[in-house]
């Protein structure tokens, strides 16, 4: 792509020299020889970059380049002056200028600084777009009275550093919210640090929260950060916070309130400033009540709940959501997204979806997998998707008692699965099973375990 510069400068040797040798570098060019007539131009055509004379007739550089920043922010802009002073730089760099270069004007180093400042420039394109897509990732699919009051709750909560605790059964969408909160924080362009409590074993987290140093214990080979400290300046998930262990909490607790610590290992105090938001699927009262929660630490996560609905009290939002995911799985099928007929909507909508959102975004993936043809029709939803007495019937259609059985035992092992949130070990000892043997069975009958 040829990228446009416009130079403006009052000097007509100076337009001319540099016209020519930025066309011989390949870059297209526009002349203007005042500020008023650069504005007019820019606001006519599309410019990747400014080369603008400070000294000008009629509005100077620096004004003329306040006038770019608030019209089109985007638009690079290099200051040139023959008059340059220390001040003068500060000025048009803290005003948004890229970059700043004196005369008698030096080609190469010309060049060099307009390479340096449209590589910038894409950079921060490519960060706004990525912004933007990551923005419409977390984006929240429904308008239920209890999704619009849960986006609400969001837009309120956001802006500010209160601590946030989010409740709801696995795969209704809480790692969601968590990203909402951060997108729309103060914090979003700050690190977003996820911990899944439940999946790091007890001896192992307190370095993987608090990192630690070399030699600090066998295997530690080197020294480490911990998730605290890569949160610094952003926001902090504890997925799963009820399964953290008892002696963890208590560790947690003074962090959580003091924000500074050492690494396992360390004596160097470090000190943090982290948004603190947490997730469970656990009615942490009643885990007080039993003796598994600290009740001081959950008063301190406590400030904000948020409470996110099953999909079962939502049903309105499941056909938004199956658009959705068709859209989303219609790289699967060479960019082409699955329509769907209102039959087989109508099935989904009656499944009482014992795994949440999760379960429904693997079910749209497999439908579009195995439909044959660009229409998911009412035969073509799996087995066991309309209510207890559906799910008998279409058993007793099998003809074969092995295929009847390895029918049950697949949709069983995926309504578990999608109870225990798609976590193979705590699905095992909810089941009976070692962990091993559903491996085993996982695999043997084509179960999405993701």
């Amino acid at each position: 792509m040829q990228h446009k510069i416009l130079i403006v400068d009052d000097e007509q040797s100076i337009l001319s020299t540099l016209k020519g040798s930025l066309e011989d570098e390949g870059f297209s060019t526009v002349l203007a020889s005042t500020g008023e007539n650069a504005l007019k131009i820019i606001d006519s055509q599309e410019i990747d970059l400014v080369l603008l004379d400070v000294w000008l007739p009629g509005k100077d550089g620096l004004e003329v380049l306040k006038e770019i920043k608030k019209t089109d922010p985007g638009t690079a802009v290099v200051i040139m002056t023959g008059h340059g002073t220390i001040d003068t730089a500060v000025k048009a760099l803290k005003l948004g200028a890229m970059d700043f270069i004196e005369k008698p004007l030096d080609l190469n180093k010309i060049i060099v600084t307009i390479n340096n400042a449209l590589r910038i420039k894409n950079l921060e394109e490519e960060n706004a777009f990525l912004r933007k897509k990551t923005s419409k990732e977390d984006e929240i699919i429904g308008d239920s009275p209890a999704i619009t009051r849960l986006k609400k709750e969001i837009e309120l909560a956001a802006p500010s550093d209160a601590w946030v605790l989010i409740l709801g059964e696995n795969g209704s969408g809480k790692e969601l919210v968590a990203r909402r909160l951060h997108n729309l924080s103060r914090r979003a362009d700050r690190p977003f640090v996820e911990v899944n409590c439940a999946a790091i074993p007890e001896e192992l987290i307190e370095s993987e929260l608090l990192g630690h140093e070399k030699g600090s214990f066998t295997g530690a080979t080197e020294r480490k950060r911990g998730k605290f400290e890569l949160a610094d300046k952003g926001t902090l998930f504890l997925d799963e916070i009820g399964d953290m262990s008892l002696a963890t909490q208590a560790k947690v607790l003074r962090v959580l309130q003091e924000q500074r610590f050492e690494r396992v290992g360390g004596s160097s105090t470090i000190q943090v400033d982290v948004r603190v938001i947490t997730a469970t699927n656990k009615n942490l009262e009643k885990e007080i009540e039993q003796g598994r929660f600290r009740e001081d630490l959950y008063y301190r996560l406590n400030v904000i709940p948020l409470y996110v609905p099953p999909l079962r009290e939502r049903k309105q939002d499941i056909p938004r959501l199956v658009d959705h995911f068709l859209s989303t799985f219609a790289m699967l099928n060479d960019g082409k997204k699955k329509k769907i007929t209102a039959g087989a909507i109508k099935k989904l909508v009656e499944h009482n979806w014992p795994g949440n959102v999760r379960e429904l975004k693997n079910i749209v993936e497999r439908m579009v997998i195995m439909t044959q043809g660009d229409t998911i029709k009412e035969e073509n939803i799996p087995l066991f998707m309309s209510g207890t007495a559906t799910e008998m019937d279409d058993l007793l259609e099998i003809a074969s008692l092995k295929e009847a059985r390895m029918a049950f035992e697949r949709r069983f092992i995926e309504r578990k699965l999608a109870q225990c949130g798609y976590n193979i070990s705590k699905t095992a000892d909810h089941i009976g099973l070692e962990r091993s043997n559903l491996h085993r069975k996982i695999k043997g009958l084509g179960i999405d375990a993701q």
